[in-house]
């Protein structure tokens, strides 16, 4: 059983086939998907989403690129939306992008501490984006947790070896996308081979990020085999055995889907 952690099934061109693409994925494996939210005008279709497949799962969040069209949710907001669905087991993603600022620092900061904020009243997983952010990510978890428990998931992590053991001092789960599999990647996949097992998800972020041998293809949940048969070998287990660590780890951080 394999857990695709983090896709957007609203995104093109999966929402034009979902039936096709979710079969696809059941057919590979992939038991459950978490489809992720990234602004307030698209939830409704992640909600409808989460009602019509059972193998669907979904959060609510803002990236934050949309940051600055969304300065007015606050944390009680984002827990009224989690709310409205018992199959939203997640909050984001949400967290700093500095390598693109669409929004402005301020807004993306504020943005995301709303969020920890939501997470850490309802108990559950925080997924984050970092990118070209690695200081200031850390600091604002680090912060946080030091007054109540805060449970991370890094998605699609791409960032230095020493960010990644700072965020697992912090407790974070740490998530590999398809950049791993990447013939540039060598690093990463280094940083991934010492990351302890049992702090590892893996997601597609699809339709971005598809995995060698599909690299520039539009990505979907089914993909994320390529990506768990990189990781395993690089860690010397079995393509099951990698699988089940995977889901394992998402069922502790999310808890057990049903």
């Amino acid at each position: 059983m394999i857990i695709d952690s983090h896709c957007h099934l609203t995104y093109e061109p999966m929402s034009k086939a979902l039936n096709e693409t979710l079969n696809r994925a059941s057919r590979d494996g992939v038991k459950y998907i978490l489809t992720i939210s990234t602004e307030d005008k698209s939830y409704d279709k992640i909600l409808k989403i989460v009602d019509e497949y059972k193998s669907v799962f979904g959060t609510y969040g803002i990236h934050p690129h949309e940051a600055k069209s969304h300065q007015n949710i606050k944390s009680d907001d984002i827990i009224k939306k989690v709310n409205q669905n018992k199959k939203i087991i997640g909050i984001g993603e949400t967290g700093l992008d500095f390598y693109y600022n669409h929004s402005e620092k301020k807004d993306q900061i504020n943005s995301f501490e709303e969020h920890i904020s939501a997470a850490q009243k309802k108990n559950l997983p925080l997924i984050v984006h970092t990118r070209s952010a690695e200081n200031d990510t850390y600091e604002i978890l680090q912060k946080y947790l030091s007054k109540k428990d805060l449970k991370i998931l890094i998605h699609c992590f791409t960032g230095t070896r020493e960010f990644a053991f700072k965020l697992l001092d912090l407790g974070a789960y740490i998530s590999a996308s398809g950049v791993v599999t990447f013939n540039k990647s060598q690093d990463l996949a280094n940083t991934f081979k010492d990351i302890p097992n049992e702090k590892i998800l893996v997601e597609t972020d699809a339709p971005y990020l598809a995995p060698v041998p599909l690299r520039g293809k539009p990505n979907e949940p089914s993909y994320i085999i390529h990506t768990v048969k990189f990781l395993a070998q690089l860690k010397g287990l079995s393509f099951d055995e990698f699988a089940n660590i995977t889901t394992n780890n998402f069922f502790n951080l999310f808890g057990k889907l049903n």
